[in-house]
């Protein structure tokens, strides 16, 4: 399974949301991409289904390599630094968002691909600490 997901970063929290089917779980916004979507394309426009903005300033931080959370079928993820034009709210499938650094509250509820991957490689970035 092939997944684009957004790592949004701001003031040193990463934007997390959580799926009506399973709302313990958090994992970064994004999607699958349909057969005619260049990974971009498809971030752009699931931006917008779930959370009601776009994208801005897209740059690839990385392929990363997981179990999905939800599916429990192995996952290779395609993962882009973003900001937000607008304010993010829940509005498809996410049930709730959230900010974290990976040490909070969250933590626990992180998927693994986000928990074990994502936040290592935003950390060597010198997104997150």
């Amino acid at each position: 399974m092939h997944v684009v997901a957004a790592a949004v970063v701001d003031r040193g929290r990463l934007l997390v949301v959580s799926n009506k089917a399973a709302p313990e779980v958090f994992y970064l916004p994004g999607g699958k991409p349909e057969a005619d979507e260049s990974p971009a394309e498809a971030l752009v426009r699931e931006l917008e289904e779930e959370l009601g903005v776009a994208p801005r300033d897209m740059s690839l931080l990385g392929q990363v390599e997981d179990m999905a959370a939800l599916e429990g079928l192995p996952m290779r993820m395609t993962v882009f630094t973003a900001g937000l034009e607008g304010r993010p709210r829940p509005a498809a499938e996410p049930a709730a968002l959230g900010w974290t650094d990976g040490r909070d509250d969250y933590a626990p509820r992180l998927a693994p691909a986000v928990r074990s991957r994502v936040l290592p490689l935003l950390v060597r970035a010198g997104a997150l600490r």
